[in-house]
């Protein structure tokens, strides 16, 4: 299994990419506890802190496809760096500010969200030209996924832990500043310097005009349904009688768990044939995951199904990048994949509001029956959509430019190369 990430991190620039990439992305990870700690810490109710929270999480929705149709048209480093430094000096003026004047701070938050860089995107965008070979891609794709895993736990204890170090503006700043670095160091290196996208066709709609991303795009609405509704549901299990915060901790550890596992083993093997069916195949095993916690057993075994239900979570959406890729119509992969970024966001958001009744309806049980509907709902949509989510028409590679330190193409004729005759 190590064999395939060893060779891939010892492929040139591939660590100091995806590190990078991370490190730039902790802002992101680490926003939504990060504004409700600091808002808390100046006064504003719990509700406030939610709402400055939910400003932040639209509008880096919004702002990631926008950003992401930028880069491909005008390049990596002269779209990510400015929306870096633009999105930290937002999250400064709210650190400065505090929740008073109110409509300053709820500006500052806005501008913060809406400038966050498309990193996930770009990342993925890179990685193509920078790996040649497409089984590579697919092993950075698992092992992109899994270290996404990594830093959405590793994050919030490092907001608690600048918390008591510092303050909670301090935390805010120290943060931000941080994924500036992060940024800095992926749009300075070579292959994002040289990276150009494919020429792209005139379109207002984009990404948006290819129907199998559009496809794709709703099935994992749901898939983001079924993990925002998770969270609460599993608040609601733990306060009803089964142990309080440690064994939410532990569910929530356990899905996590789950999907490192499942995408380190995903990622450490070849997969031959196309992987449209191989996506409805794991979206599939995905939904029967969630299903047992309707149960709603003990803690342990609570714990054990949560690891279950978090298995196949790293390999689908390893899986739906490579179908982004495919289905992306040329010269928008970065968008592509940005409006992936979203609209997973935009269904975690609606998965914690939809849960609350169906926990007053059923109590913990009605609230988990919310992931399970959200994950065949997930499986449907691709099974309805089977025609567009069909092979997609061979697209000719561009000429292979040199790139200016003798490597191979980094202009986007790698993205093109890449899908020409591609089975993942």
């Amino acid at each position: 299994m190590a064999t395939g990430y060893a060779e891939l991190l010892r492929a040139k620039h591939a660590v100091r990419l995806l590190t990078g990439t991370l490190v730039g992305r902790l802002p992101n990870a680490t926003a939504h506890i990060a504004i409700v700690l600091f808002a808390r810490s100046e006064g504003a109710s719990y509700t406030l802190a939610g709402v400055l929270a939910t400003v932040y999480g639209l509008a880096t929705a919004v702002g990631q496809p926008v950003l992401g149709r930028a880069v491909d048209l005008f390049g990596q480093p002269r779209v990510m760096l400015p929306a870096a430094l633009a999105s930290a000096l937002g999250m400064a003026a709210f650190a400065v500010v505090g929740i008073d004047p109110l409509p300053l701070a709820a500006a500052a938050v806005l501008v913060a969200g809406l400038a966050t860089p498309p990193l996930e995107g770009g990342l993925r965008a890179l990685w193509p030209s920078v790996l040649g070979r497409q089984e590579r891609v697919h092993t950075a794709y698992a092992l992109d996924s899994v270290a996404q895993e990594v830093m959405f736990t590793v994050g919030p204890l490092l907001v608690t832990a600048s918390v008591a170090v510092w303050s909670e503006a301090g935390a805010l700043l120290a943060i931000n500043a941080v994924g500036v670095l992060g940024a800095l160091s992926v749009v300075v290196s070579a292959p994002s310097r040289s990276w150009r996208s494919a020429p792209r066709e005139a379109h207002w709609l984009g990404a948006l005009r290819s129907p199998g991303l559009l496809s794709l795009l709703g099935s994992f609405l749901c898939v983001g349904v079924a993990l925002g509704s998770i969270t609460v549901a599993a608040v609601a299990y733990s306060d009803d009688g089964n142990g309080g915060d440690l064994v939410y901790a532990l569910i929530m550890s356990g899905i996590g768990f789950g999907a490192l596992v499942g995408g380190l083993a995903y990622g450490a093997r070849p997969w031959p044939g196309a992987p449209e069916p191989r996506l409805r195949r794991i979206v599939a095993l995905l939904a029967v995951g969630y299903l047992p916690l309707v149960l709603v057993p003990g803690p342990v075994t609570m714990t054990v199904l949560a690891c279950f239900a978090g298995l196949f979570l790293a390999p689908a959406l390893t899986c739906a990048f490579v179908v982004v890729d495919r289905h992306a119509p040329r010269g928008t992969v970065t968008e592509a994949f940005s409006w992936l970024v979203t609209v997973f966001g935009v269904g975690a958001a609606l998965g914690t509001a939809v849960v609350g009744p169906a926990i007053e309806w059923r109590g913990p049980a009605g609230g988990f029956v919310v992931p399970g509907a959200a994950g065949c709902a997930a499986l449907l949509v691709l099974l309805a959509t089977r025609r567009a989510m069909g092979e997609p028409r061979a697209r000719a590679a561009e000429p292979v430019a040199a790139a200016p330190d003798g490597e191979n193409d980094r202009n986007g004729a790698g993205e093109a190369g890449f899908r020409t005759g591609h089975q993942a």
